[in-house]
């Protein structure tokens, strides 16, 4: 019996593949199971047709991919972080950042797309990768710079003479002490 395939199937062959397999195997498993069909011409042209629509699909997607990967290219990004004293950022730079800065620039881009191991928590200048299609990464140019931070006045550093927050709180009883 010669059946067309339309999942992978371990030992016989991937989807789209035209076996030749015992007649109670394709009987009585793979047809019922949904993983093949009964290889008749009406059925091959059929499977045809459709892999044919769905690698035209494939196909506009990545065409689609490229072109927004060539605008990314193009793209040069910077973004403004306050800055501690030892040079570490307040806070870090995040995908949804980015994504933000990239919409700003005229290309709508999902933040699950932009792929970092980790937040930006450092000044510099970062290559960060942008997945558009399983085949197709752009890399986007992410310059970090830093603000000082505000001067904090000298009366907010030194602590307050408030008594109350040196001493242990007691409980009503006087043999226990928090």
């Amino acid at each position: 019996m010669k059946v067309l395939l339309k999942a992978d199937v371990p030992k016989l062959g991937s989807v789209g593949d035209e076996v030749e397999v015992k007649d109670g195997y394709g009987r009585n498993f793979l047809i019922p199971t949904g993983k093949a069909l009964l290889a008749t011409p009406k059925n091959l042209k059929q499977f045809r047709h459709q892999k044919s629509i769905v690698d035209h699909k494939v196909r506009k997607l990545k065409g689609e991919a490229e072109t927004v990967a060539e605008k990314l290219a193009k793209i040069s990004l910077s973004i403004t972080k306050k800055v501690g004293d030892q040079g570490k950022l307040f806070g870090s730079v995040t995908s949804q950042e980015i994504a933000e800065l990239i919409f700003a620039k005229g290309v709508e881009i999902d933040r699950r797309k932009i792929q970092l191991s980790e937040p930006i928590r450092s000044l510099g200048e970062f290559k960060v990768p942008v997945k558009l299609h399983p085949e197709i990464i752009a890399e986007v140019t992410l310059t970090v710079s830093g603000e000082e931070s505000a001067q904090v006045p000298e009366a907010a550093k030194a602590p307050k003479d408030d008594s109350s927050t040196d001493t242990p709180v007691e409980n009503a009883d006087d043999n226990e002490v928090e």
